[in-house]
């Protein structure tokens, strides 16, 4: 029995380094043929500020506080085009003036009427004293006896008809003026001036071209349009379901596309009182966004295309983390850094917005989540590795 034993560990012996290198290739086979982990984006859950914010659908416009499209209030000829597109002008600065030497004519008539009248006035009320006196002198003489009583009448009847005419003479003084308010008023219809102080953005009609009125709801090109623009915000469509949310006086934020890369800052100063309902679009509410401090530094125009951002809520030193490391039904991937594994957590939300959510239950404070989440292979139970120097802090 003792020899069989030993010759049985004897063949063990002998088989026993081949066995060993089988084994060590058998590790190595799968070491070098093992998945290796995925490489992900890991981002920390941080406390700061979370914001509620509300953008508009489409693009808004950047408008001028006070923007005229002038025209003069009656038709004619231009015969003086007094400034060109682009100048500064003052508020009542003559800007165009219409064909007007037939008024002005009119005018010099109505002022030789009433110097015509006035020196009639003098001849009139003279000859209507005179009358007043000698039938004060005929009464004395009748209380005298010296004329009879018709004599008295007639005398008094004379003085009181020329009374009248002098009355009847100085009402046409009136008349004269108010015939040279009329002649002025229409000369003043011909001259179109600044209602404020701005800059001339265009000009419809030149130099003996013919100028038409250009009242409310009829598509006539003004012949001047004016705009102000010392002062100026950006109106933007806002969705209906949004707009509960907006009042005026709340900080919003201001994007141009003509400034690239620098946000200004805005406060809400009108929300329009009723909802467009425009066809094939959604319904949206208009709201006014003026510059907290309008641009100096760049060439802001009347026309620009902008986005606005309005804040209507805030947290501050909330938990939080960035919004597109959340999946749908507010689940999140967890790091976990004891063995490398991702592990499926589902948060409780708060305030949120397109850049950061508000966690209140779910996560901690320092807690690494991966942000790659459309990188093949990102799944719950997934080992992966983090890629180095891409933690989001």
């Amino acid at each position: 029995m003792t020899l069989s034993r030993q010759r049985e560990q004897n063949r063990l012996l002998k088989y026993l380094p081949y066995l060993a290198v089988l084994l060590l290739l058998a590790v190595a086979a799968w070491y070098f043929t093992r998945p290796e982990p995925v490489r992900v984006q890991l981002v920390k859950a941080e406390r700061g500020m979370v914001e509620a914010t509300v953008s508009n659908t489409r693009a808004g416009t950047v408008k001028a506080c006070r923007r005229a499209k002038l025209a003069p209030p009656v038709g004619g000829q231009i015969a003086h085009l007094l400034v060109k597109k682009g100048e500064r002008v003052k508020a009542g600065q003559v800007l165009l003036e219409l064909w007007n030497d037939d008024l002005h004519a009119q005018a010099r008539l109505a002022e030789q009427q009433l110097a015509t009248t006035t020196t009639r006035i003098d001849e009139v009320c003279t000859v209507a004293e005179q009358s007043s006196n000698a039938a004060t002198r005929a009464r004395q003489l009748h209380e005298r006896g010296f004329i009879s009583a018709e004599g008295l009448e007639r005398a008094e009847a004379d003085a009181k008809a020329k009374q009248a005419s002098c009355a009847a003479a100085r009402s046409e003084i009136a008349q004269s003026r108010s015939r040279i308010d009329v002649a002025q008023a229409g000369l003043r219809r011909m001259v179109l001036r600044a209602p404020f102080n701005g800059i001339i953005a265009d000009i419809s009609g030149e130099l003996g071209e013919y100028a038409t009125p250009s009242p409310p709801g009829i598509p006539t090109p003004p012949a001047i349009d004016l705009i102000d623009d010392s002062c100026m915000f950006v109106s933007a469509p806002i969705d209906e379901v949004d707009a509960a949310n907006i009042k005026a006086g709340q900080v919003s934020r201001i994007v141009l596309d003509a400034i690239k890369g620098k946000p200004f800052a805005g406060k809400v100063k009108r929300v329009a009182p009723y909802v467009l309902e425009l066809e094939k679009q959604a319904r949206t509410v208009e709201v006014e966004v003026e510059f907290v401090e309008p641009p100096t530094a760049e060439n802001l125009l009347v026309g620009y295309s902008a986005d606005v951002e309005i804040v209507h809520a805030s947290h501050e030193k909330v938990l939080r983390i960035p919004t597109q490391t959340m999946l749908e039904g507010k689940r999140v991937l967890l790091y976990r850094t004891i063995d490398g594994v991702l592990e499926e957590r589902v948060v409780v939300t708060g305030l949120a917005n397109w850049e950061y959510t508000e966690i209140t239950a779910g996560l901690n404070e320092g807690d690494r989540i991966v942000v790659s989440l459309d990188q093949a292979g990102v799944k719950a139970g997934a080992r992966v590795q983090p890629e180095v120097g891409k933690v989001v802090k």
